[in-house]
């Protein structure tokens, strides 16, 4: 199994706005890819007026994220209005193969 986990930072004003719209964009296009086992975001607020948001999802393998990210897994998808709402992101996501026992999805 496959983590792959992304971050990125919005106006606290608008984190709870951005997290409906990455439930109905990026979390919902995880979820419809097969291979995919979970997706979440989880927010933090930093008191300096940024959320720090990061998805997180689960895969059962590589050809899995190629079929959601295309070839260069490496890269971050982004949405029609995510340039709307960020103040600041990764470009790249990071990969982890999970150790250890697995969630029983």
């Amino acid at each position: 199994m496959i983590v792959r986990m992304w971050r990125g930072w919005v106006e606290t004003g608008r984190a709870a706005e951005y997290v409906r719209y990455i439930e109905a964009t990026g979390l919902a296009g995880y979820r419809s890819t097969a291979g995919n086992l979970d997706a979440q975001m989880w927010a933090r607020d930093l008191d300096d007026g940024r959320t720090e948001v990061v998805t997180v999802s689960w895969w059962v393998d590589l050809a899995s994220i190629r079929a959601f990210a295309g070839d260069d897994i490496e890269q971050a998808v982004f949405y029609p209005e995510d340039d709307d709402f960020l103040v600041g992101r990764e470009t790249t996501v990071t990969h982890f193969e999970v150790a250890g026992d697995a969630p029983a999805w």
